[in-house]
């Protein structure tokens, strides 16, 4: 049975996950990068093998088939000719300098994922002054070089905030009027795809076969995507944190710039997906979570609570409803707490309903089961109250890691290719 292993690269630390292809998870690993380090390519690096250092204790590396590697979309470095880091990392949440910010907003089609304050594209328009200066790569893509894979290869989801169109399958043309080489820019494949095999030094250090593949990446939230099991168009996933995300595999692209909607390609199809200010922050406000469960006991979902809530943290929405200045709809609270809290809860639904419908006008298909992780997927009411007003299956997912999904990525890129 082939097996797969999976390399997250997290904003705190690298973890690493081995799978067969029945999806059983064989060994893990996890190392931390101190804060002030987070940029320092060389402990990203030794961060990595502490991780595998670990994993390949307790788990046979010479069965590893396949390896794959996602990074926090939109971290990226400058190298050299040979792959060597040409100072420090630039985080995904660093903001480009104001004037790369709007030149790009100048030249750059509204629905592309480059525009932002805290944009890739932009952040690379201010490496080019680096002396040696021949690669600008996201860390995903160094990590799996540094693994054996070409140095100058990405993936369609961590190029996909730093201007790279992933409906023509190309860097645009307008990006060579920032006056950004893209000769400097990654190759750009599918998630997925072999690229390489393991090189002589990861083999030596972590016992990996020579014929052991490389496969191309992703980013962390399309990982944790895959990391549920999703696979059909149709199938969504919604995470139920402190604000509401939402996810939906698709056969067709959909870009809405106003709702903050962008599509990755996955799975040889795409993935849109856009998140709510709603969420359970809100339920925070009023109850601590033992409240809440006791609550929940109280409430019977088949019915309705007869409250018609939005319930916001604060004024402002954009997904599903794109308005800066809608106000929370909390209101009347009754003297029950299980009824306001049963309303609340109902409100969290209808918001995600319409944000699956939102999705489907504007492109997408239906969604014909949903996936659930974050806190509240652990609240049965919860579920089967969102799975009346959703008509849909709504289960829990049975992983949620990034490195499981890149696991899972490795193994279907290996499949793919026989």
């Amino acid at each position: 049975m082939r097996v797969g292993l999976g390399i997250d690269l997290g904003t705190s630390g690298v973890r690493a996950v081995a799978i067969d292809a029945g999806g059983a998870v064989l060994g893990q690993g996890s190392a931390r990068i101190a804060a002030e380090n987070r940029r320092d390519p060389g402990s990203i690096w030794r961060a990595v093998g502490a991780a595998l250092e670990v994993l390949c204790a307790s788990t046979d590396p010479g069965a590893v088939d396949a390896i794959a590697v996602d990074g926090t979309s939109g971290t990226i470095l400058a190298t050299d000719a040979k792959g060597a880091p040409l100072g420090p990392a630039s985080l995904y949440n660093d903001r480009a300098a104001p004037d790369a910010v709007a030149r790009i907003a100048g030249v750059a089609p509204r629905d592309s994922a480059a525009h932002g304050e805290t944009s890739p594209l932009g952040r690379m328009v201010s490496l080019l002054d680096r002396p040696g200066l021949a690669h600008v790569l996201h860390e995903a893509d160094w990590v799996a070089h540094r693994l054996g894979a070409p140095l100058g290869v990405s993936d369609a989801n961590n190029t996909l905030k730093s201007g790279y169109d992933p409906v023509a399958g190309g860097w645009p043309g307008w990006i060579g009027r920032l006056g950004l080489d893209v000769s400097l820019l990654p190759r750009v494949v599918e998630p997925g795809v072999v690229i390489g095999a393991v090189g002589r030094d990861a083999a030596a250090r972590f016992g990996f076969r020579a014929d052991a593949r490389i496969v191309a990446g992703t980013t962390d939230g399309c990982a944790s995507f895959l990391a549920t099991g999703a696979a059909r168009a149709g199938d969504g996933v919604t995470a139920l944190g402190s604000t509401l995300t939402l996810k939906l595999l698709s056969d067709r692209p959909v870009f809405a710039p106003n709702h903050g909607i962008y599509s990755h390609r996955l799975l040889g199809q795409f993935l849109p997906g856009g998140a709510a200010n709603a969420g359970a922050a809100v339920l925070a406000q009023f109850f601590a979570p033992e409240r809440i469960a006791e609550l929940s006991a109280r409430i019977d979902p088949a019915r309705d609570s007869g409250l018609d809530y939005y319930p916001l943290p604060a004024p402002g929405e954009r997904f599903p409803v794109n308005d800066p200045g809608l106000r929370p709809r909390l209101e009347p609270r009754p003297d029950d707490d299980a009824r306001f809290l049963h309303g609340l809860l109902e409100g969290l639904a209808r918001i995600e309903a319409l944000g699956y419908r939102r999705l489907a006008e504007l492109g997408a298909p239906p969604v014909r089961r949903v996936l659930t992780v974050g806190g509240g997927a652990v609240n049965p009411v919860w579920t089967a109250l969102r799975a009346r007003i959703l008509g849909v299956e709504v289960v829990a997912a049975r992983q949620t890691e990034a490195a499981y999904g890149t696991a899972r990525l490795a193994l279907l890129g290996l499949a793919s290719c026989g």
